[in-house]
């Protein structure tokens, strides 16, 4: 008996020194450069996979693209494909609440020893190659690029059967493009991160075409003409031949479900019927759509339908944390990551498409580098009143700045002005209770607001 409590202890040491070991590590990684001041460039991370043996061309991967709904479409194909007893790798950003997050092994977080393990044996070469970057007068490693070195060589030491993985920003110089992808997937583009991608439509398209290797299968939303064009022409440098949503696959029927929507697909190899879809807005009908193409594309090359039992299964099982997400009831409290206007086009049209509430505020803390004027002139027919206020990122626009913005063009009557999150949610919800049954709130602005509401209200899985 007397060998229970040594174990017992001996396990309880163990589970602190790899909590600690965890803090540590991200410590290190946080004292890199932001994502959002990135360096563009491939060398360091080509350099870094180059010095381990190259661990990204271990497995084929499934890359995804574009402005909006990576995140989601990332998750849906990796679903799908898991659905067929795939083991998979999966790699998105940026996280919730946990680092762990962005590397998911079976549609589960990596686990900490994991991470640490990978971690491990990477770093020699990340100081390796931050060593003769200073040598050289260059910048060091970033955050980004040692997240996505750590990501890949965890899917080799896996081992996986494939890696669905998400750009971080842009396309051709973005850390995850040093994989060589089968297929490659493009979400809807619109204008974001302007100061790296460039200013027009056309310029962030020839960015994100980027990703697109030979040989590769491209499968795309439905685009601007001038966006379409490029990609098209992109395609055919690599010998590729794209499918478009609206021409080659897209929705046949949508209708909203409890708790979603039913869906009818027209894939690239045949029909799909009677799909149940968990997420709400028709701009997740259209991820679906992109996602099932992709995973044709990846399992037949796009020439055969798949099991319709198993596409069922995979769309009926997808999840997408921070999307229009209902984290509470009484009110009802949801959370949307919107972080850009055509991100908050789609929430106000699924909000408008799947839900009905009698009055509905709106809980809005945006960062200062975005279009704040327009989301929130298109926020406005949607909302009755406004609670402007900011998260704890250190670039969120002030709460006296928005509130100004908000109250041009909402006027004073609806635009309430609050220092932090917590109390701010706390008013909403309490104008929302005033409206009698039926009201709602609705957090938005950016992926910072949607993971600290949700973790105000207990909800922390990702």
């Amino acid at each position: 008996m007397s060998g229970r409590p040594d174990a017992a202890r001996r396990e309880a040491e163990q589970k602190l020194e790899i909590r600690k070991r965890m803090r540590e590590i991200e410590q290190s990684i946080l004292m890199r450069a932001p994502e959002h001041d990135l360096e563009p460039s491939l060398d360091r991370i080509a350099a870094v996979m180059e010095l381990l043996g190259d661990p990204q061309h271990a497995f084929p991967v499934i890359h995804v693209t574009g402005t909006n709904g990576k995140t989601s479409t990332t998750r849906m194909i990796e679903r799908m494909l898991r659905e067929m007893g795939l083991s998979t790798g999966r790699f998105t950003s940026p996280h919730l609440h946990n680092i762990r997050e962005r590397i998911a092994l079976n549609g589960n977080p990596i686990d900490a020893e994991k991470f640490i393990a990978a971690f491990e044996d990477v770093i020699p070469f990340i100081d390796l190659v931050d060593a003769r970057s200073a040598a050289a007068g260059e910048p060091q490693m970033t955050y980004f690029e040692v997240l996505v070195a750590i990501a890949y060589a965890a899917f080799a030491d896996a081992p996986i059967d494939v890696a669905v993985v998400e750009v971080g920003m842009g396309g051709s110089w973005d850390a995850t493009n040093v994989v060589r992808a089968k297929v490659a997937v493009v979400t809807p583009i619109a204008l974001d991160h302007e100061r790296f991608l460039g200013s027009s439509v056309e310029s962030i398209a020839t960015e994100k075409g980027g990703i697109f290797k030979a040989g590769a299968l491209v499968v795309s939303s439905a685009q601007d003409p001038a966006v379409a064009e490029i990609l098209i022409g992109l395609a055919h440098e690599v010998g590729s031949s794209p499918a478009f949503e609206g021409n080659e696959f897209g929705i046949l029927s949508r209708v909203v479900a409890v708790g979603g929507q039913q869906l009818a697909i027209r894939g690239l190899g045949g029909i799909y019927e009677d799909l149940f879809l968990p997420l709400h807005g028709p701009h997740q009908g259209h991820n679906a759509a992109l996602a099932l193409a992709a995973v044709e594309a990846f399992v037949g090359g796009g020439e055969h339908r798949l099991d319709i039992d198993v596409i069922r299964a995979g769309l009926a099982g997808a999840t997408s944390p921070g999307r229009l997400e209902v984290v509470r009831r009484s009110p009802t409290v949801l959370v949307d990551a919107a972080h850009n206007p055509a991100g908050v086009l789609a929430l106000r049209e699924a909000l408008e498409d799947s839900f009905n509430f009698a009055k509905i505020v709106g809980v809005v803390a945006i960062l200062e580098d975005k279009d704040v004027v327009r989301m929130l002139e298109i926020l406005e027919p949607v909302l009755d009143d406004i609670v402007v206020t900011r998260t704890t990122s250190p670039r969120a626009i002030s709460p006296e700045r928005l509130g100004e913005l908000a109250t041009e063009i909402y006027g004073e009557g609806r635009v309430s002005v609050v220092g932090n999150l917590p109390d701010a949610l706390d008013k909403a919800a309490g104008m929302a209770d005033e409206g009698g049954f039926g009201g709602g709130v609705l957090a938005t602005g950016s992926i910072t607001t949607a993971a600290e509401v949700r973790m105000l209200l207990g909800v922390t899985s990702g």
